[in-house]
This record gives structure tokens, C-alpha cells and sequence, in this order.
């Protein structure tokens, strides 16, 4: 499973995208991270990680959906796959 962040801002980098989730989740370990193309009104990223187990995603994924950051509020889900 994987973890989707959309509206994210534009300057973001990855490693601002991966603090900002352990920071919420601790026992979240990033591995790898995947920028989705769109118009860029909008910048969306999906996050995998070492280990995740479905309950974790899940919450980290309530907690952040609807956050303000940097400006925007953030759009989350676990994406199952």
C-alpha cells in the first residue's frame, strides 16, 4: 500500500514530504516517492514505506487529510494496490 498526498506546494521537495509524515508518524520509514503529473495547480506525490502496515497508513492518512501546510490544505489517502 502506498500513501497519496495531493495539493501539495508547488516547491515542495521529497525529503520536506517524508519529514512531514514521520513527523506525524514515527514508525513510518520512507522508501520511495513518486511525483504525479497533472496541471501542477494541484501537485500530488504517492509515498511507499519500508513497512506499513494497513492500520498505520490509515491513520497517518486521517490525521493529515485536511491539514494546512505550507498554504494548502493537503488531500490524503491510502491507496491499495
Amino acid at each position: 500500500m502506498k500513501l497519496w498526498i495531493g495539493n501539495i506546494a508547488p516547491n515542495t521537495t521529497d525529503e520536506e514530504i517524508c519529514a512531514f509524515v514521520t513527523k506525524y508518524e514515527s514508525n513510518l520509514k520512507c522508501t520511495a516517492i513518486q511525483r504525479i503529473e497533472g496541471d501542477g495547480s494541484r501537485p500530488a506525490a504517492t509515498l511507499e514505506f519500508e513497512v506499513a502496515p494497513q492500520r498505520l497508513l490509515e491513520t497517518v492518512s486521517t490525521r493529515l487529510n485536511g491539514m494546512f501546510w505550507k498554504e494548502r490544505t493537503l488531500v490524503v489517502q491510502v491507496l491499495r494496490h
